[in-house]
Formats: C-alpha cells, sequence, structure tokens
C-alpha cells in the first residue's frame, strides 16, 4: 500500500486577527512601550481639560458661600436674654489694603499672562525645529514667572496684614454673623491661592532645571489659567462683601 506525504514551507509566517490577515498599526517613536507620545497641542489640551474639571468643585464651593451669605443677612437670631429674634448682621468695614491686595493680585495676573505666552512661544517654535531662535529668546526673556511669584506672595502677605487690621478694629472670626463670612470667604480664596504659589514654585523649578520645553510650557499654561481665575475669584469676592452687606 503507497502513501503520499505532502511538505509545505512557510517561509514568512503572518499573524492574523481576522480573515484579511491585517495586523494592527503600531505607534512607536522608539522607545520600549511601542506607543507614539502626543504631540505639544494634545498634552496641552488635555492639561487645559483637567484644570477645567478641578476648577469645578472649587466654583461651587464659592457658589453655596455666596448663596449662604445672602441667606444669612436677612435671618434674624433668638437673643437669649429677651427671647425675641432680632437682627444681628453688622456689616463689616473692609480695609482699604484689600484694595492695594486687588491691584497687585491683578499685575501678578497680567506677568503670568505674558509669562504664559513667553513659554508657549518658544514650545512652538521647539516644535517647528528652530532651536537657534528658541535659544536665543531664552537668553533675552524677561522675568515674568519670578515677578508673579514675588507679587502673589505679596498678595498672601497683605491679606494677612488685612486680617490683623480687621481683628485690631474688633472683628474676631467669631464676633459676628458678618465677620465670619469676611473671614471664611478671604481665608479660603487665600488657601486656594497657595496651591498656585506651589505650582509656581514648581514651575519655576522646571525652567531652573532645564526641563523639556514642552512640559515647562504645560505647566505655565495651566498655572495661567488657575492664577486667573483666582484674581478674577477675588475681585467678585470683594465686590460681594461691599456691595451684598
Amino acid at each position: 500500500m503507497t502513501s503520499f506525504t505532502t511538505t509545505a514551507t512557510v517561509d514568512d509566517p503572518r499573524m492574523s486577527l481576522g480573515d484579511g490577515g491585517i495586523l494592527p498599526p503600531v505607534l512607536s517613536d522608539g522607545g520600549d512601550d511601542g506607543f507614539e507620545k502626543p504631540d505639544y497641542a494634545t498634552r496641552l489640551r488635555r492639561a487645559r481639560l483637567g484644570l477645567l474639571v478641578a476648577l469645578t468643585p472649587i466654583l461651587m464651593v464659592f457658589v453655596s458661600f455666596t448663596s449662604a451669605y445672602i441667606v444669612r443677612q436677612g435671618l434674624p437670631t433668638l437673643d437669649p436674654q429677651t427671647n425675641l429674634l432680632v437682627k444681628d448682621w453688622i456689616p463689616v468695614k473692609l480695609p482699604t489694603l484689600l484694595l492695594v491686595n486687588t491691584f497687585v493680585l491683578l499685575l501678578s495676573s497680567l506677568g503670568m499672562e505674558l509669562a504664559r505666552r513667553q513659554f508657549r512661544g518658544e514650545a512652538v517654535l521647539a516644535s517647528a525645529g528652530t532651536a537657534s531662535k528658541v535659544s536665543s529668546g531664552e537668553q533675552n526673556k524677561m522675568p515674568w514667572l519670578a515677578m508673579t511669584l514675588v507679587l502673589g506672595l505679596l498678595f498672601l502677605f497683605g491679606q494677612w496684614t488685612a486680617w490683623r487690621q480687621l481683628a485690631a478694629s474688633g472683628f474676631y472670626v467669631s464676633s459676628t454673623p458678618s465677620s465670619s463670612f469676611v473671614y471664611l470667604l478671604t481665608g479660603t480664596h487665600a488657601v486656594h491661592l497657595m496651591g498656585g504659589v506651589l505650582a509656581l514654585f514648581v514651575a519655576s523649578i522646571a525652567a531652573l532645571f532645564r526641563r523639556a520645553l514642552a512640559t515647562r510650557s504645560i505647566v505655565i499654561d495651566v498655572t495661567a489659567w488657575y492664577w486667573h481665575f483666582m484674581a478674577l475669584l477675588w475681585v467678585y469676592i470683594l465686590c460681594l462683601l461691599e456691595f451684598a452687606r
């Protein structure tokens, strides 16, 4: 009985995910992970989206504070001595120093915007491959970032001085409901602004150690928009305390 056998040789084996025998595309920039890193515009867009998500709860906190501030003005309280409902809302005379602090914060916001545009322009030139223009621009750039950091610290010191002036005039945290709201609104804003100051420290350290230009630009861009938000929020708080009383 005769048997026949067939031998087949495959020189180029192919992997297939289906009938078409087409492999999925592999995006690689030469690294070990096998995936291409997103470009500058994509990273910037993602960072701004993350900032927007982070700012939403902060905005909601101050919206709730505003509602409580307005409602509490019209609510009477029970006097324990007479057992009568009396109005205990005493408007607080805000220190004039708060206007100076407002000017300092707005000036720092201007410096932050100039720093953002400066680093963004350098990042765009670097992505276009004009390294000579970037190096010459880094040598001649103005220290807007350092100016913003100094002005931010000056604003926080000014807020501390304004609180001491309020205490010297007899308005402490628990003196009246109106003084409690003044400390609550201004103090909460100062805490969030300290987060922006820490971000400025991080951006300054990144610039000092010559990190990647795109990374520095993204950090400064997100910090700048956060700083602008804090500046506008402070103007809103000051108007609320001054006119809604």
